[in-house]
């Protein structure tokens, strides 16, 4: 018998574009329309209301790039829509028509708009999934739409360089041209078919060949579309739902996997649109779902940003004011509880901390939601010391989506204990449909079952479902799925509930899930660690500034009865934590972005550096004595740690000398050969006498290498990248200088557009010599690295990362360590072998590769390669040309606590100040691998002392603590937000002294009430 399958599927899909589709509205009646652009930037609702309005006709072309044009519909509902009584026909409703042009059907990246009512109370956004406006069942109409002219800078997702990025060079013409301001008269009984069909039919098309189900559902479709006749979609459209009932009734089965729904809006907080539109984004969004929540009270969504609710509350209050209701009701759930979805990698560790100080402070104090779930789908890559950090801030659950985008290795879990660096574990899930967007199709949910790696232990996975990246969220239509596939034979049972609810069910169902410990590393984006460099510089000095400027603050507060500046920081913070977004700290944004992220961190700059000046006034007072400010968690000579002493005497003097065509340098402790290729030779310490270079090879080498990835310039690095390189080994110019104690090497260098100064400089009495580069960028697709050829068997690297460090293979035995040519680190490198190691410190590099090689000799060579600056054309095509400032250390014969020393070092530079005394330290330790990261007051404001700190060198260590506050009645422990929880087994905690034993990499904040 003749096969007719694709005959009735073809059947099928041309009656939904051409006969089902067609007959949502059973008619639609146009409305006047009058336009006001916006000269600039936008402005509130309340003027652009009362603005003057020209009457326009569609179509209508608008939309310069960027722009915002306020359009006015006015009209009236048509009398012969209702009967005598003033009725609609039965199963109808009105509702406002909007078509600013939109193009394709996905919304967040094209022309975006929200309504308004004349007394503009917020209606809803309108979008190409959401193209309509509530009816407010006056039969005069008059409403306004604020429509957003934003270019479309991803293309079709091809992410070729474009001007579109910025309002300079994005152009003056218009985008978009509006076709439809309207009433339309929407057919219940023909939406309700449409959706049945849209389910039925994804269903369907996800069932194998030979399955009966599918079978049944084509033939039920056969017979609907012999019911539904085409002239009339509107009078048969019952009887044709009837038809396919009995297969869209049919139970799922009892072993069927669940899914549990939860509505979702992952709203970029910038990425191909500046923050400004990312405000107005959520507040399209946020009315979208509102409107949702009345209509449908089973409904939930999950919102994960801090921030993007703060904008809420200081710019569209009305909104804000809804968000509240529906968090009292249960509906909107705050999660995450983080200021927004952050990198995970690069924000160093207490600026990871004050992503949960600051984003669950927020949920606590405007909704009373302490949140217990982390929620950050699409980050790329996630640090292992994040679980501990996660647990300290009083969370205990974590989800993410992006380590499904791995390209080499897939995870072999979906849901597992991810164990940190310092053993803490939190339950995680990784939701196996692989998206974060989802509409709920039957594409979606198969893939969910088929692929979910816990099935036979557990039977339960997480979506969030609704239009993200751009925003949008859930839709109406994706509701009625969830509610077609309650219970559905042959797909998965979905259920919308909270994301609690779903872990609190992971956790009955699935005791005893398996563990994966270490890093979550994403196998993609590795090119994340290095573009936009003054963005992760901007980052990097702003999170080491506030460390000095709390220090002082708080020491003044408490020695000198100082006003601490609590506003002024907190502001300062919450642009640090903005600025480590997950699309902007990893420089892959348009460059309107970056704009802002300079201008934001002059100004965090410059509150950090007058509260140091005003603080420091105030506790040294006036006089003329040198004094030298040390905010590092050691002591650096006479100068104690997080003290402010007299300056120490001069060290003896470092020398350079010429070396044939070369130079030597040398201070007694730390000597180096860099010869007239400006590469160094040789690098060796006193202490130990070992040469670090490997024979045979040269330090200090700048290479360039071909930068062109298969796809996402701004993200990705290829592993090809190194197959092409040029090594800069010809010099424009070399020579020595000396003074003031420090000798140096200046080399210069230039290539293609560019050019690079070298001065590598030994100070008296220092251990490492540090190189600093003055570079002037020109180069596009084009990656520059510093390597060090090591003399070192090491069969792994240490990197630091947020309280701690991690290790990794520098050999690739399997596909996850061939996978991890590209790997993150934050203020130091270590490389090392039993009794012998080197450290590389930085001031703004995070990414970095260590691989291992065998010499003809036997021996092996450790390379260290940092990578300094990229040059990749999208999504900003000028991405790092300009002028740059990198400057990094080397520190021969070191061992882990010399790495973290050097670390600090780099980023915490001694201050000099004159003034009539010296300062005490508030807080001292009395074990050198426990670290103060942070002393600060608290933020309740109460005027108690909060002290983070970290045992450093990954081994336990008993501590005696000692706080010197004026008034201190007592230390506790406390949780990230300042909350008292048990002290650690063991802890002895007096008035003014604690003594604690930390197991490796701990992590402890105390408080001194005073």
């Amino acid at each position: 018998m003749h096969d007719n399958r694709p005959i009735a599927e073809a059947r099928l899909e041309r009656f939904i574009a051409e006969f089902l589709t067609p007959a949502l509205y059973r008619t639609v009646s146009p409305l006047d329309v009058a336009a006001f652009e916006v000269p600039d930037e936008p402005i509130p609702a309340a003027e652009a209301l009362a603005a003057d309005y020209a009457a326009v006709r569609l179509p209508y072309a608008w939309g310069r790039p960027w722009s915002t044009v306020w359009f006015r519909a006015t009209g009236a509902v048509p009398e012969d829509w209702f009967d005598d009584e003033g009725a609609l026909p039965a199963a109808t409703r009105v509702e406002l028509l909007v078509d600013l042009g939109f193009f394709g059907d996905r919304p967040g990246f094209q022309a975006e708009g929200l309504g308004y009512r004349a007394d503009g109370t917020i209606l809803k956004a309108v979008s190409p999934r959401a193209s309509y406006l509530p009816w407010d069942g006056e039969r005069v109409v008059e409403f306004y739409v604020e429509a957003a002219g934003n270019p479309d800078v991803a293309g079709d997702y091809d992410f070729l360089p474009t001007p579109m990025g910025a309002k300079s060079t994005a152009g003056d013409e218009p985008l978009y041209t509006a076709t439809q301001f309207a009433v339309g008269l929407l057919d219940e009984n023909v939406w309700e078919l449409a959706r049945d069909v849209w389910t039925l039919d994804g269903l369907m098309r996800e069932l194998s060949q030979d399955n009966p189900r599918r079978h049944r559902i084509l033939r039920a479709f056969e017979r609907m579309m012999d019911v539904a006749d085409p002239q009339d979609i509107s009078g048969t459209a019952v009887d044709a739902r009837a038809v396919i009932a009995e297969v869209l009734a049919s139970p799922a089965n009892a072993s069927a996997h669940e899914v549990v729904a939860i509505g979702h809006a992952h709203i970029d907080s910038a990425w191909l649109w500046p923050f400004r539109e990312t405000v107005r984004k959520c507040a399209r969004t946020f009315s979208n779902v509102l409107n949702l929540m009345d209509v449908h009270p089973e409904f939930r969504f999950a919102c994960s940003s801090a921030q993007q609710l703060k904008w809420m509350k200081d710019d569209y209050p009305q909104i804000f004011a809804r968000i509240k209701e529906k968090v009292a009701n249960g509906q909107f759930i705050p999660v995450g509880g983080m200021w927004v979805e952050p990198d995970i990698n690069m924000p160093g560790g207490e600026a990871m901390a004050r992503q949960f100080v600051a984003g669950k402070r927020f949920f606590l104090e405007e909704f009373g939601v302490d949140t217990q779930e982390v929620w950050v789908p699409d980050t790329f890559g996630y640090s292992a010391a994040f679980p501990q950090i996660i647990a300290a801030s009083g969370s205990k659950w974590f989800v993410t989506q992006k380590i499904s985008w791995n390209q080499t290795n897939q995870m072999p879990h979906h849901t597992f204990l991810w164990e940190g660096i310092d053993g803490t574990r939190i339950l995680t899930h990784f939701p196996s449909a692989d998206t974060y967007i989802s509409e709920l199709s039957g594409a979606e949910l198969a893939h969910a079952e088929r692929s979910f790696r816990e099935a036979g232990d557990s039977s339960l996975s997480l979506i969030p479902f609704g239009w993200g990246d751009g925003g949008g969220g859930p839709t109406r239509e994706m509701i009625a799925a969830a509610g077609r596939l309650r219970s559905l034979e042959g797909s998965p049972t979905v259920v919308i509930d909270s994301p609690q609810r779903f872990f609190e069910r992971v956790e009955e169902q699935y005791p005893n899930p398996p563990v994966w410990s270490g890093e979550l590393y994403l196998e993609l984006h590795r090119g994340t660690l290095t573009s936009q460099h003054h963005t992760k510089q901007g980052n990097r000095r702003s999170e080491h500034l506030l460390r000095e400027a709390e220090l002082w603050a708080a020491t003044a507060a408490v020695r000198e009865g100082a006003e601490y500046p609590y506003d002024e920081l907190e502001s300062a913070w919450h642009d640090v934590l903005l600025n480590q977004f997950h699309d902007v700290l990893p420089g892959c944004s348009i460059a309107w972005v970056y704009e802002d992220v300079e201008r934001m961190y002059a100004e965090v700059a410059a509150i950090a550096e007058r509260t140091i000046a005003d603080s420091v006034a105030a506790l040294v007072g006036d006089g003329e004595r040198m004094l030298v400010l040390n905010a590092r968690p050691q002591a650096e000579g006479v100068a104690a740690a997080l003290s402010i002493a007299p300056a120490p005497a001069p060290a003896d003097g470092a020398t350079v000398t010429a070396d044939g065509d070369g130079f030597v340098l040398d201070n007694g402790r730390v000597r180096t050969v860099i010869d007239g290729r400006g590469l160094m030779m040789s690098l060796t310490d006193a202490h130990s006498g070992r040469e670090a270079i490997a024979p045979g090879e040269a330090g200090n080498l700048l290479q360039l290498f071909r930068d062109i990835p298969n796809k996402w310039d701004a993200w990705d690095i290829d592993e090809h990248y190194r197959r092409v390189s040029r090594a800069l080994t010809s010099p424009t110019s070399i020579r020595s200088e000396n003074g003031d104690g420090i000798a140096s090497v200046i080399v210069e260098h230039a290539f293609g557009g560019s050019r690079i100064i070298q001065t590598i400089s030994l100070a008296a009495g220092a251990e490492a010599v540090v190189i600093r580069h003055d570079i002037d960028w020109h180069e596009k697709r084009q990656m520059l690295k510093l390597s060090f050829p090591f003399d070192i068997h090491a069969d792994r690297s240490a990197a630091e990362t947020q309280f701690g460090h991690v290790f990794r293979p520098t050999h690739a035995n399997t596909s996850w360590d061939a996978a991890r040519f590209e790997i993150s680190m934050h203020r130091w490198a270590h490389i090392a072998e039993p009794g012998y190691g080197v450290a590389i410190a930085n001031e703004s590099t995070y990414g970095h590769d260590v691989r291992r090689d065998t010499r003809d000799d036997g021996g092996t060579t450790t390379t260290a390669s940092l990578s300094l600056l990229r040059g990749p054309v999208f999504p900003d095509p000028e991405a790092d040309q300009g002028r740059h400032d990198i400057t990094v250390a080397v520190r021969p014969g070191a061992g882990i606590r010399e790495a973290v020393d050097e670390g600090y070092r780099m980023n915490l530079p001694l201050r000099t100040v004159t003034g009539a005394r010296a300062v005490a330290p508030l807080v001292t330790v009395s074990h050198p691998a426990v670290r103060v990261e942070s002393v600060k007051l608290a933020e309740d404001r109460s005027g108690d002392l909060v002290v983070r700190l970290y045992e450093s060198e990954g081994a336990k260590a008993q501590v005696d603590i000692s706080v010197d506050v004026p008034g201190a009645r007592g230390i506790h422990t406390v949780d990230l937000l300042e909350r008292r929880i048990d002290a650690p087994v063991g802890a002895v905690l007096e008035q003014t002294t604690a003594r604690l034993a930390l197991r490796p990499f701990q992590l402890l904040t105390l408080r001194v009430s005073r």
